[in-house]
C-alpha cells in the first residue's frame, strides 16, 4: 500500500529560497503548506495549478502575533512532518552597528530572530514526535567564522536566532524531534544579490537532502546546505 505523502509547513515561501524550497518539496512528493505575506502569494497560487491536491497557500505576516495565532487556529487539525521558517530580511549591508537606526535594527531583529521563534513556539505541538523543526539561519550567524565583519546587523540577527534555538533545544531536552539551523550559502536571490556564489539550483536541492538525511536524529544541528557542521 502506498504511504501517505509527508507534510511540511513552510513559512516565508513566496519568493527566493522559500519559493524554491516549495517547488523542491513538491517535486519530491510532499504536501506543502506555503505561506507569504498579503499581496505576495501570486506565484504560489499560480503553482497551485500544477499541484492542486498537495499545495495549500496561506497568508501570514509573522511579525504580527495575531496573524500567527490565527494561522495556528486554521491549521489546528493538521499534523506536520516538518515545520520550517524561512522568513527573513536584511538591511543595507554597508551599515555598521554605529550607523543603523533604531527602527531599522528593530525591524531586522524582530523579523529574523523574534518572529521565527514565535512561530516555532506556536506550531511546535503540530509536529509529530519523529518530525523536524527548522529555521533558515546563515553562515553569517557564526561567531567563530566572523573574521571580516560586514553585514553586522544581519549577522547579529542570525546569531540571535541561533541562540534562541539553542535555548529552545535546552528547554526541550529529551524531545526526540530534530532541530535544524540551516545555512543555505550565499545564493543569487533578490536578497542575496547578483554577485552571490551559488545558484538556487546549487543550494536548495542539497539543503533538502541534508534536512532529509537528519530526519529522526534528534537534537539541535547547525548545518550548511551540504550537511557540514557550522561552528557556533
Amino acid at each position: 500500500m502506498k504511504s501517505s505523502p509527508k507534510t511540511v509547513l513552510l513559512i516565508g515561501a513566496s519568493r527566493g529560497l522559500g519559493f524554491a524550497m516549495t517547488e523542491e518539496f513538491l517535486r519530491r512528493g510532499w504536501k506543502v503548506i506555503a505561506t507569504g505575506r498579503a499581496g505576495s502569494t501570486e506565484r504560489l497560487r499560480q503553482l497551485m495549478a500544477s499541484y492542486p491536491e498537495v499545495l495549500d497557500v496561506e497568508v501570514v505576516d509573522i511579525t504580527l502575533p495575531e496573524q500567527v495565532a490565527a494561522l495556528r487556529d486554521r491549521l489546528s487539525d493538521r499534523t506536520l512532518d516538518v515545520l520550517f521558517v524561512n522568513a527573513g530580511v536584511t538591511n543595507d549591508h554597508r551599515e555598521t552597528i554605529a550607523d543603523v537606526s533604531t527602527e531599522e535594527f528593530v525591524r531586522v531583529m524582530v523579523t529574523n530572530s523574534l518572529s521565527p521563534m514565535r512561530v516555532v513556539e506556536t506550531f511546535q505541538d503540530l509536529v509529530r514526535p519523529e518530525g523536524t523543526i527548522g529555521v533558515m539561519s546563515s553562515g553569517q550567524g557564526s561567531l567563530t567564522n566572523n573574521t571580516n565583519g560586514n553585514h553586522e546587523v544581519y549577522r547579529g540577527s542570525k546569531a540571535a536566532l541561533n541562540m534562541f534555538m539553542r535555548s529552545f533545544a535546552a528547554r526541550h531536552a529529551g524531545d526526540p524531534r530534530t532541530l535544524l539551523l540551516m545555512a543555505p550559502g550565499w545564493v543569487r536571490t533578490d536578497m542575496g544579490g547578483p554577485d552571490a556564489r551559488l545558484s538556487i539550483e546549487e543550494s536548495i536541492p542539497n539543503l533538502l537532502d541534508t534536512m532529509e538525511a537528519h530526519e529522526g536524529r534528534g537534537g539541535l544541528h547547525y548545518l550548511d546546505y551540504l550537511g557540514r557542521t557550522v561552528p557556533w
